[in-house]
């Protein structure tokens, strides 16, 4: 696989995903962007594709020498929290397994890696979650992710690990929560939103940015990568709203104890990322400044080049 000298080479992992392309969009000016696929096919501008076989080692050690990337961002991952909770052997081989292969060969190439974890960890208190609480984990989803995050540190030390919670544009074919919301009412419909439920969302675009300038800073473990503010999903829903100037009176409130979800989830998902803030020297920020972000992707194409991006 003929490299760009001018560039260093990005391997996305889960390519077909919202981070994956996302973040690729984020950095393909300045990065040779490969999104490693499993069953999609991919048109994005500024990127090239290739078949990962991340469930073999010795496949896989193959495949990123000829690759050669300079940095591997592993999102690929069981992302349908029911699916996991009826299927906890698939969630642990996706989530983690195959999380630790490819800690594995990075380690063994002395490949920069950044693994994404999840903020799904922590459960019903009213605190800010530090890298250092105590999780809790409420279902399948949480168990199979926290036990990644375990593998990784083991066979790669040097591994950069993020708990996040991000948004974004999205695909016809998955969308993120802002999009969902901004689609949904756009078409006039009523949207049921848990104001029992609380986040530290961060726009897709500021989590890739913010993950390479850590990498370039050389650290290492577990990190909260997540926005400033602390919302409702029901708050989020009507603050996006209110900045797309679209009908906040076709938002309900609603709570996800009533929801009659196959698995449990957490009330609580908020993160604490003064870690990050003082590594990074700044403030993340908030929802104001994301939804500008997200305002301003649409105006440049963002959104229709991502609506029609995926294949299978």
């Amino acid at each position: 696989m003929i490299k760009n000298m001018n560039k260093l080479r990005l391997l996305i992992t889960g390519g077909s995903g919202l981070l994956a392309l996302n973040w690729a969009c984020a950095v393909r000016d300045e990065w040779d962007v490969i999104l490693g696929m499993h069953h999609h096919t991919i048109k994005l501008r500024g990127t090239s594709q290739y078949s990962l076989d991340l469930d073999d080692l010795t496949k896989l050690e193959i495949q990123l020498d000829e690759i050669s990337p300079d940095l591997i961002v592993h999102t690929a991952g069981l992302t349908g929290v029911d699916l996991c909770e009826k299927n906890p052997t698939l969630a642990k081989h996706v989530n983690a397994e195959i999380a630790k292969n490819v800690a594995v060969i990075s380690a063994r190439k002395n490949i920069n890696l950044i693994h994404i974890s999840t903020d799904h960890l922590f459960a019903d208190t009213g605190s800010l979650y530090l890298e250092d609480s105590v999780p809790r984990l409420v279902n399948e989803y949480a168990k199979s992710k926290f036990l990644a995050e375990k593998w990784v540190q083991e066979v790669n030390p040097q591994a950069l690990i993020l708990r996040t919670n991000f948004f974004c544009w999205g695909m016809e074919s998955r969308q993120s929560i802002s999009d969902w919301i901004i689609n949904s009412l756009e078409a006039n419909k009523t949207l049921q939103m848990f104001d029992d439920v609380f986040i530290t969302p961060i726009l897709a675009d500021t989590l890739a940015l913010l993950a390479h300038e850590l990498v370039a800073n050389g650290v290492s473990g577990i990190f909260n990568l997540v926005g400033d503010e602390k919302v409702s999903k029901y708050e989020f829903a009507i603050r996006l709203a209110t900045h797309f100037k679209l009908p906040i009176f076709n938002i309900n409130r609603h709570k996800v104890v009533n929801a009659n979800l196959f698995a449990r989830r957490p009330l609580n998902m908020s993160l604490d990322n003064s870690k990050a803030t003082l590594e990074l020297k700044r403030n993340i920020g908030g929802l104001d400044i994301f939804f500008n972000l997200l305002g301003q992707q649409e105006i440049e194409g963002r959104r229709k080049e991502l609506y029609n991006s995926v294949f299978t």
